[in-house]
């Protein structure tokens, strides 16, 4: 049998899904490793859907999506971000989930044997895509005793001649961190100086608790040539459709051809059904949205709250829906095992920290989108820091 490609050899494990489906395996288990919303769908945004497919509107859409989903991601981002000017349709690309996006956006901009600036600790498809592209990921570090927030002077000791891009993710998966203006818009300069390319991960920007999202492409260029900005942007969270898979990426302006040209290659277009139900989730009403802000701003305080008792180090998130736990003093440095272990001896499954980078050795996160009760129940059998 031939070998297959090294660079598909090369993809490491996900350890949320190892930890998420040992769970799924045991009765009774609670899950609080992945970040599944636990609300139903809207009943608007369902019934979209269902029109399309009585519509039989199931042919090929453009590849860039349908015009009026385009206008709607368009005129959110454009609020959401703060922009200037409202942004143009056409630098909204409909994509296939926010994941299926940061592969888009990779294979635009990187050659085999590129280099790729992603967090540490970091969503761990930042660098699976990468290695899946024939390039490099290189961790920066966001370290406990900084608030896990980047350094531009440790970026800036990591850049070299083959250096590209610069992944930021703000909220942040798994800390719940977010970048603040001053640092997002040196971190920009920062790409500026360098001619780097930018992917902004904001899948979680409808949810910040006391501190204002800040978007990098409010400091890039409206000019062609000179704007570095891609955004990813998804409803999976915003709405909880993680099944509909469907979300946006905002493109730096002139690349219409090339993304087109891309995106038939990967694609072709999303399911038509999955864009008109984002497109009613968009422009209908935003009851869903304020009323998963509200759950999952009350789970983080009441999680806290139990981790503050047992003397537990957390970091206090400013947005997503997870809490960043430390549990070193519990897992003897291999939080991996640990994690596995907490499941077979307690029922509850924890994201293990290695997961998102080495960093994350003797940390946890903890998914806060689900049932209060569950949640606290679940968080009863960890360890107390003496």
């Amino acid at each position: 049998m031939p070998e297959l490609a090294l660079h598909a050899r090369d993809v490491p494990v996900n350890q949320i899904r190892e930890i998420t489906e040992a769970a799924w395996r045991t009765p009774g288990a609670i899950v609080l490793s992945i970040g599944e919303p636990g609300f139903p769908v809207p009943r608007h945004v369902l019934e979209a859907g269902i029109a399309c497919l009585d519509r039989d509107e199931t042919n090929y859409t453009p590849n860039a999506g349908i015009p009026e989903l385009r206008e709607a991601f368009a005129a959110r981002f454009s609020e959401r971000a703060g922009l200037n000017t409202s942004l143009g349709a056409e630098r909204a690309y409909v994509v296939d989930g926010a994941q299926q996006g940061l592969h888009f956006a990779l294979s635009l901009l990187l050659s085999p044997g590129d280099e790729v600036l992603i967090p540490n600790p970091g969503y761990p498809t930042f660098a699976m895509t990468c290695r899946l592209l024939s390039a490099f990921p290189v961790g920066y570090p966001l370290y406990p005793d900084q608030d896990f927030q980047p350094r531009v002077e440790d970026l800036e000791a990591l850049i070299t001649d083959r250096t590209r891009v610069l992944i930021l993710n703000s909220p942040s998966n798994p800390l719940g961190a977010v970048l603040g203006e001053d640092l997002t818009r040196q971190l920009v300069e920062l790409a500026r100086r360098h001619d780097l390319w930018i992917i902004s991960d904001e899948c979680y920007e409808a949810f910040t608790y006391d501190v204002p999202h800040v978007s990098p492409a409010r400091f890039d260029s409206d000019v062609p040539g000179e704007a570095r900005v891609f955004t990813s942007l998804t409803l999976s969270k915003t709405y909880g459709l993680t099944g509909l898979r469907i979300g946006a990426l905002i493109c730096p302006p002139g690349l219409e051809r090339t993304m087109n040209n891309v995106m038939e290659a990967i694609v072709s277009c999303v399911a038509s059904p999955s864009q008109y139900a984002a497109l009613a989730a968009l422009t209908g009403p935003q009851d869903y949205v304020m009323g998963a802000h509200a759950h999952y701003r009350a789970n983080r305080d009441a999680a806290s709250a139990v981790l503050a008792s047992k003397g537990i180090r957390y970091l206090n998130a400013q947005g997503a829906f997870y809490l960043w736990a430390d549990v070193s003093h519990a897992s003897g440095g291999d939080v991996r095992t640990w994690t596995h272990r907490f499941l077979a001896d307690s029922g509850v499954a924890l994201a293990p920290g290695t997961a998102f980078g080495s960093i994350g050795e003797g940390w946890v996160r903890i998914a806060l989108c689900g049932n209060r009760r569950q949640l606290v129940e679940g968080l009863g059998p960890l360890p107390e820091r003496k």
